[in-house]
This record gives structure tokens, sequence and C-alpha cells, in this order.
């Protein structure tokens, strides 16, 4: 991933997500919740970069990837979507929602946690309300998947991979946009927990994190 660490990037390459569906206008509610998005500070081991948004889910969209980086190694990896509808959506009860896909590879004792599905939703509803946001509408889910390998790649130890899926419905502040900015940070908070870092602050004192990775993920 080329962007800088602790920041998003300014270049788009044609992933902006702020024109209108089908060339219409874009609500300023839309702007301002993207705006502070691009201006979110990270933590450094974060690196950051819009990417294009999915069509159809939404008449307005714009989205982020993510990875937290040690060195060469990407520990985690994740995809963060906006999406807003003027109209309001019923199943969102509200007008915007944010989309995500977090992954990352477990250490095997950790994986063999027969709890650690549970946890790690509640790694996501933690980060959020430790930065103080309200939300609805909450779902998604945790799925962990196992690798074994032989013959030429037998010498690879076995893996397993852990994966959140999950939506929410941030609530709207002054001029109808949510606080954006908070959610990310919120959002790269579940990305270095994933991927084995230990807390960045007195703020995150609580939570409890993954081993960190022993070294390289790749064969």
């Amino acid at each position: 991933m080329a962007a800088a660490q602790g920041h998003i990037s300014g270049q788009s390459d044609g992933a902006d997500g702020t024109d209108g569906a089908e060339g219409g206008a874009v609500p300023s509610a839309f702007r301002s919740a993207v705006d502070a998005l691009r201006a979110a500070r990270l933590r450094p081991e974060l690196e950051v970069e819009p990417t294009r948004p999915p069509k159809r889910l939404a008449p307005h969209a714009y989205a982020l990837e993510a990875a937290v980086v040690d060195g060469e190694d990407d520990l985690a990896d994740g995809r963060l979507v906006l999406l807003h509808d003027p109209a309001g959506h019923e199943a969102w009860q509200g007008a915007f929602r944010l989309v995500t896909l977090v992954r990352a590879e477990l250490e095997p004792e950790m994986a063999a946690d027969p709890l650690l599905p549970e946890v790690c939703w509640s790694w996501l509803t933690g980060a959020l309300e430790a930065r103080g946001l309200f939300y609805g509408e909450a779902g998604g889910t945790v799925t962990m998947a196992g690798s074994h390998y032989f013959g030429a790649l037998e010498t690879r130890r076995p893996a397993t991979q852990i994966e959140i899926r999950a939506s929410w419905t941030p609530r709207e502040g002054l001029g109808g946009a949510p606080d954006a900015a908070a959610h990310l940070v919120a959002w790269g908070d579940l990305l270095c927990q994933i991927a084995g870092l230990p807390p960045s602050g007195p703020l995150d004192a609580a939570v409890v994190t993954l081993p960190q990775r022993r070294g390289p993920q790749g064969p």
C-alpha cells in the first residue's frame, strides 16, 4: 500500500466517491463526512488510502482501505465504506451507514480459543464505545478459516485467518453529518487491536489484544 502512514493519501486515483449518483449534486452532509475522513489522524502503524467505492449500495459512497504495517509485514488489513442515502434507509434507521471488512492471521494458540469470535465482535463495539460514539443497527459476522499445507508447501505451518464483516449506523450530528473522523479512528483502533499491537494510550489500556506476530506471514 502506497499511502503515507498515519493519515490518508491525497491521491484518489478515481476513487473519490464524492460525485453524485448519475452526475447529481453531492449532499453537503455527505461531503462534510468525506472531508472529515480525509482529515482524520490515525496511528502511525496504519497505512490508509482511498479506493474505488462499491456501486448500487447507496446513492453516494466513499471507501478506504488500510493495512497495519510492521516493517515489511502487513499484520492486518481492511476496508471501510461510508454509504449515504439522503432519503434515509429503513434497514439502516438513518441516512448514513458504515460497512467494514477486517482480516488478520492468527497465532495457533489464539485460533484454538472457542470464544474468539465473540471476543472479536466485542472489539468492534468496544472500539466505538471507547471513542464515545453512538451508533445503531450494528450487525455482522466473525469468520475463522484454517489452512493446512501439503507437498511443496508442507514446511509452512498451519494458518488461521480471522475475518470481521460488519456494518452500523452512525448517529448524525449538526448539519446531518456523522462524526466520520471519530468512527474512522475507532475503526483504526480495531485494526491495530486485531493485528496484535499494544494499546496506543490510556484510552485503550483495558482492551485485550492478540499476541504480536512473530515474523512474516508469507511463504
